[in-house]
């Protein structure tokens, strides 16, 4: 797979990083997207609604698996 930022060309950077995470097939806890990121639990939170759903537009779905919520990006609404 390849990465965000190596698709466009630039040095990764936080938001390309979290993408990553989340378009794994495993997805993402909030736990783990806050230590990759360094921002607190509620900014990343406000990152997947904010930038993931409305500003990129990019369909992010969430279970609970093992007692933990999994955050995955499955597709692309506007695809």
């Amino acid at each position: 797979m390849v990465s965000v930022a190596a698709k466009a060309g630039k040095r990764t950077n936080k938001q390309a990083k979290l993408l990553d995470l989340l378009r794994h097939p495993a997805g993402a806890t909030i736990a783990a997207l806050s230590n990759a990121s360094g921002w607190q639990q509620h900014s990343v939170r406000g990152f997947l609604a904010g930038v993931v759903r409305k500003k990129l537009g990019l369909e992010l779905v969430s279970a609970v698996e093992a007692n933990q919520r999994i955050y995955r990006i499955i597709a692309s609404k506007q695809a």
